[in-house]
């Protein structure tokens, strides 16, 4: 079964504006959650002695929340970066263009994925450990199929 990727074309200065706003928008979205979370992580850790609590299945409970919290700031400071750098990408140019094999991103996938730096195909290769992006070249469904 072949890989067929649709709509293509690379985003217009009108696309990239529109996409530039939405990153900027989830961007401060994203620092606001995280910056919730830190606060409140920081809190329960700053708590006095007298209102911890002294049952150990209560402290095993604040502990597993707060490394659950640690854990969601980091996935979300994780999707701050890769905001960061879509909008560099869109600065130099080089946004909505996949880094696994320099074709188009289709316009669905940055529309539900705005920070995406893959199509759908190489974001797969790239999960699975078998996207090269330093010296080999990868070549996905749709490059051998237009050389056949």
């Amino acid at each position: 079964m072949g890989y067929k990727q649709t709509e293509t074309c690379h985003p217009s200065p009108a696309d990239l504006r529109r996409f530039r706003a939405i990153l900027l928008a989830k961007q401060r979205e994203i620092l606001g959650n995280v910056i919730a979370m830190e606060n409140e992580a920081l809190r329960r850790s700053q708590m006095s002695p007298m209102s911890q609590p002294h049952d150990l299945a209560d402290l095993s409970t604040d502990n597993y929340e707060l490394e659950n919290t640690l854990g969601l700031v980091d996935s979300e400071r994780s999707i701050l970066a890769e905001i960061e750098q879509a909008l560099v990408r869109i600065q130099s140019g080089t946004y909505g263009v996949c880094e696994g094999d320099g074709h188009s991103i289709p316009r669905a996938r940055l529309k539900a994925i705005p920070w995406t730096r893959y199509c759908v195909h190489c974001a797969s290769l790239d999960e699975r450990g078998a996207l090269y992006r330093e010296s080999e070249l990868v070549e996905t469904d749709h490059e051998a199929s237009a050389r056949d």
